[in-house]
């Protein structure tokens, strides 16, 4: 057994455990429970230094035997990844369907001899089967390495999702609103429709490489859908293939807020993107060549 201090990133001394000589994190953490019940499991950063990394639950600190000393960082209060996902995906969901068909209470006066525009309405099915599919996805597709996520994260994701949703929604709604011609129409909801079955594709193809309750991370590879053939150019084909969604919805309406939306999303996942790129290069000696999230080019 090896006594270890435990203090704050802060350096306040907290308490002190006893683990086994080769005990993992997620052991520790437990301990470390027992003596500061506020910091529960999903609350704690363990790190070997007080500016140090962050070390995983499945690893053993190295210098354990040596310094007898840890410290653990508060990531404050918690809520679960499903739950914010649920939340920030429903708002638009319903917010979109709400523009779309009580245009009265967004329009006024405009909206009384005024009627959604057939590209209107294909811009709400394509926008609520997105969202329809993403909570699907959560309930029933997605496993989550992580259980939970900083509460404060919930209203800047939300923010974001209802914020941006409200922004496309009241303009393509719009009693004023000018559809583009047919054929921008029929390339952009067929890009749309292409895009969303090739994320789904690779969400599964994700699921199913990592078994129930586990983090087991391996390299993943296009099977036999054509679909996830994207995995022979980039590492994390399903945000290419969202921003290829989004893209297409741009295209078919034609709508400068709805183009916005696709490029602050491009942004944002261009910057996970690069982040698993780097990790999967990392992690593994034999990855193969690809770029993070566009091919050939990022």
């Amino acid at each position: 057994m090896v006594h270890i201090e435990v203090f704050s990133t802060s350096n306040k001394k907290l308490g002190e455990i006893s683990v086994s000589d080769d005990a993992k994190v997620k052991e520790i953490k437990k301990e470390i429970a027992k003596i500061c019940p506020k910091l529960y499991i999903d609350r704690q950063s363990i790190r070997s230094e007080a500016k140090g990394k962050d070390i995983r639950d499945d690893n053993v600190i190295e210098t354990l035997q040596n310094t007898k000393k840890i410290f653990v960082k508060d990531l404050g209060p918690q809520i679960g990844w499903k739950t914010v996902f649920l939340l920030e995906y429903a708002g638009p969901f319903i917010l979109y369907g709400l523009v779309s068909l009580r245009p009265w209470i967004f329009y006024g006066e405009l909206a009384q001899h005024s009627t959604l525009s057939p590209t209107a309405k294909i811009a709400l099915f394509c926008w609520s089967v997105h969202y329809l599919k993403r909570l699907v996805e959560t309930l029933f597709i997605h496993r989550f390495s992580h259980g939970t996520m900083p509460i404060r994260n919930l209203f800047k994701n939300c923010g974001y999702y209802w914020g941006f949703c409200l922004y496309v929604a009241y303009h393509v709604n719009h009693p004023l609103f000018t559809p583009p011609s047919i054929l921008m129409q029929i390339s952009g909801f067929g890009l749309f429709v292409v895009c969303e079955l090739g994320n789904l594709s690779i969400h599964l193809l994700l699921r199913d490489l990592r078994p129930p309750g586990t983090t087991v991370r391996r390299i993943p590879v296009p099977n036999n859908n054509p679909l996830t053939a994207m995995f022979n150019f980039v590492s994390c084909p399903n945000y290419t293939y969202e921003f290829g969604a989004w893209l297409g919805f741009t295209v078919l309406t034609s709508c400068l807020p709805a183009g916005i939306f696709a490029l602050a999303g491009l942004y944002q996942m261009t910057i996970w993107a690069l982040g698993k790129h780097k990790n999967y290069k990392k992690e593994f000696t034999n990855y193969p060549k690809r770029k993070a999230i566009i091919p050939f080019i990022i």
